[in-house]
């Protein structure tokens, strides 16, 4: 199977690069990322040798640029956003051109090159808050930041694909990610690499804002599931039920990298902050069979360890050096 995965050099993308090679034997992965900020190629070094896998430099809102990654292409699994909602706060156009534009091009080359399936990536966001209870597939949407609308409104273009030219995509609504690669802007990852150097933590307002967590591998298993046996055109709930407010994941951050709360920093709360998400995937786990395996704290340990064996790669991601990566190695190809 030849398998288009677009934001391949990111985070969660990586990831599922990595799951996916590791997983199966005759999988055929193309890499299709813009290498913007967050897309970092040393993320897949130890797999740029691998004969099933490959790199196309792109931006999927150029339609041009789509068409010369989907050829032969059984799969698309699309990782790649915008997702960081404070950076949607101060500039929301790259978030509509990537988010909402980009996913309408994807959905065009899957309908004129006749594309198997397409697995759109979104988040629970989409749901907006979620004060009691949980929020199910066929819940509306209530986006209340410009990242979390952009990502609703490509939901909903997908639904109607579907609907109206049977385009076969499904969407997934997952909790928060965490795991190595993540890129030093989102809260673990943040938190964790100003812990190892001394520096304090921002914490928005009280603390108390509720999320859900999964690690890296459990959602690369559900996204796998879903795109081997999910139903043209509904949406999956990918979420643990570990959820906790923002101030409990920061004190276990403390504890595993042995500072105290004086570097706790209180901040001004973000505009529009939701207080709490939840997720019910009762859908995935009876439909499909997934259930997460890593409990939280387990997870957490893993990525301590991870990001404090590779110093080296925080300090990079956080000059911009990585980006250099590229043009060593693919530049010139």
């Amino acid at each position: 199977m030849k398998i288009l995965l677009t934001g391949g050099a990111g985070f969660m993308g990586s990831n599922m690069i990595h799951y996916l090679l590791k997983t199966y034997a005759d999988v055929e992965v193309v890499n299709f990322d813009n290498l913007t900020y967050a897309g970092n190629l040393e993320n897949l070094r130890d797999v740029e040798s691998d004969p099933r896998y490959s790199f196309i430099k792109g931006d999927i809102a150029n339609a041009q640029d789509v068409e010369r990654a989907v050829q032969g292409v059984d799969l698309i699994i699309n990782y790649a956003a915008e997702t960081h909602v404070d950076r949607s706060i101060m500039n929301p156009r790259s978030f509509v051109d990537t988010n909402i534009i980009g996913v309408f091009t994807l959905l065009e080359a899957v309908r004129k090159f006749n594309i198997p399936k397409m697995v759109q990536i979104s988040t629970d966001e989409v749901y907006g808050a979620v004060l009691e209870g949980e929020s199910e597939e066929r819940d509306p949407f209530e986006p209340r930041s410009p990242y979390a609308a952009s990502k609703a409104s490509a939901d909903l273009l997908c639904h109607s694909y579907a609907i109206t030219f049977g385009t076969p995509v499904v969407v997934t609504h997952s909790c928060n990610f965490y795991g190595p690669h993540q890129f030093p802007e989102k809260m673990i990852p943040l938190f964790l690499c100003n812990l190892m150097e001394g520096k304090s933590v921002p914490v928005y307002g009280d603390g108390q804002q509720i999320r859900e967590w999964i690690f890296t591998e459990d959602h690369c298993r559900a996204i796998d599931v879903i795109a081997q046996k999910g139903n043209i055109g509904e949406a999956y709930n990918i979420g643990t039920g570990y959820r906790v407010p923002n101030m409990e994941i920061t004190k276990k951050l403390l504890a595993l990298t042995s500072r105290d709360e004086s570097l706790i920093e209180y901040v001004k709360d973000r505009a529009g902050h939701d207080r709490r998400y939840a997720l019910s995937s009762q859908k995935l786990r009876n439909e499909l069979g997934w259930k997460p395996l890593v409990n939280f704290d387990e997870g957490l340990e893993r990525t301590v360890e991870w990001f404090k064996a590779n110093e080296v790669w925080i300090g990079r991601c956080r000059s911009g050096a990585y980006q250099d990566y590229y043009d060593k190695q693919y530049s010139n190809r």
